[in-house]
Order: C-alpha cells, then sequence, then structure tokens
C-alpha cells in the first residue's frame, strides 16, 4: 500500500501521521504484521486502516527505539510494549499514532473529518446534552466544527482510560466544560474504573485540512 510519513507536534507531542491510498492495497501487504492471520476475515477498510495505523505504530516506536508492532487486545485495542503507551487513530486516508516511553501515562489521540453542517445537527443528540451545546456555542465556531471537537475528544478520552477502566464509555460518560482555540476541557459525568465522577481531563485540539486531532496526555 502507498504511505507517506510526516510528523507534526501538538502540544508539544510528536505526533507520526501516515498519509496512506486504499487503492494501492493488495492482502500481501498485511504479511509484514506478525498478527496478520487476525485480519483474514475482516473488511478491506478494516485491513486498510489497521494497517496504515500499524505503520505509524512502527515510526512512533521507532523513534523510541523500540522495533514492537503493537498487537490487537482482546477488545480490539492495541496492545504496546509493556515500558510504553500508546494511541492510534485513523480517519479517512490518514492515520496518526502518539507514544511515549512512561507505561502509567494517560494517551489517547482522534482524528475526525469535519461534520457536515447538516449532520451535525443530525446526530448532536447523540453526542452532546444541552448545557453542552451552550458550551460550544459559546466558544464562537461552527457548530459543526465544535461538535466534531467534542466528538472527537471524548473518542481521546475514552481511549486513554480505557487500560484503567476495561469497559465500553458512552459520549454521556464525559461532559464539555470549555473550549478555547487550542485546548477542550471534559468532566466525567460518573466514575469510571479509579476515575471519579467530576474529575476534569483537558485535551489538546488541531485542525489539519477538513479534518480535527484532539489528543490527551498526561
Amino acid at each position: 500500500m502507498k504511505t507517506s510519513h510526516t510528523t507534526f507536534l501538538l502540544a508539544h507531542h510528536t505526533v507520526h501521521h501516515i498519509t496512506f491510498d486504499p487503492s494501492t492495497f493488495t492482502d500481501a501487504d498485511l504479511l509484514w504484521l506478525p498478527h496478520h492471520a487476525q485480519l483474514t476475515n475482516a473488511g478491506r477498510k478494516r485491513k486498510t486502516d489497521h494497517l496504515a495505523g500499524r505503520i505509524a505504530a512502527a515510526h512512533a516506536l521507532s523513534a523510541l527505539n523500540d522495533r514492537t508492532i503493537p498487537a490487537i487486545g482482546a477488545s480490539g485495542e492495541p496492545v504496546w510494549p509493556a515500558n510504553i503507551s500508546g494511541s492510534i487513530t485513523h480517519s479517512v486516508t490518514q492515520a496518526m499514532v502518539i507514544a511515549t516511553r512512561n507505561p502509567h501515562a494517560l494517551i489517547g489521540i482522534d482524528c475526525e473529518a469535519i461534520l457536515p453542517e447538516s449532520e451535525a445537527h443530525e446526530i448532536k443528540d447523540g453526542v452532546i446534552d444541552t448545557e453542552e451545546e451552550a458550551v460550544l456555542s459559546r466558544s464562537g465556531y461552527p457548530f459543526a466544527l465544535a461538535l466534531t471537537l467534542a466528538f472527537s475528544a471524548k473518542e481521546s478520552l475514552f481511549k486513554a482510560l480505557f487500560p484503567q477502566v476495561q469497559e465500553y464509555m458512552g459520549f454521556d460518560c464525559a461532559r464539555v466544560v470549555m473550549l478555547d482555540n487550542k485546548t477542550l476541557a471534559l468532566a466525567l459525568t460518573k466514575d469510571a474504573g479509579p476515575f471519579s465522577k467530576g474529575k476534569p481531563f483537558t485535551l489538546a485540539w488541531k485542525m489539519i485540512n477538513t479534518q480535527v486531532c484532539t489528543l490527551l496526555i498526561e
């Protein structure tokens, strides 16, 4: 599969960014992965997204002097080396990874295409409540961009917490309490594993062309 690798900084952390062309993918490309047999029955999109994510992960881990390729966990999550924490995201023809040599870090990254305005209004009730909508409105950003950021930030938060919570978290598990030009703050609406209701988390965000990227790392 044809790919290109670049990096960018988000909240002073290096994000490894893969752009890929799904039309150039062949099943033979997966043989590079130690766990390729687990993807045999996956659909083409799943295969291309997964491969691009693991290529990005390989670059991120290589920068930390580690040659491991993250395996697939029981819930589909990436399994990182014991001394490293990381997170993978993919959207359309992009994949991004951040990794750090801190096995106890909370780390989650997510990339989303900015929603069309009509779709944003259609799905908003499944992503935010009325209090959150007021927060997004006060930010001054177009509603579709603000809602995409809320969606993405919650995905990043859930990825970061999953290793300790070990259960699915819906969008109602966290509430947007602040959005400015660099950060977005969430607060838990209920207890989640070792994390108490009301616990705040601050995420960095960045717009990349027609997509947004959000990052939680602490």
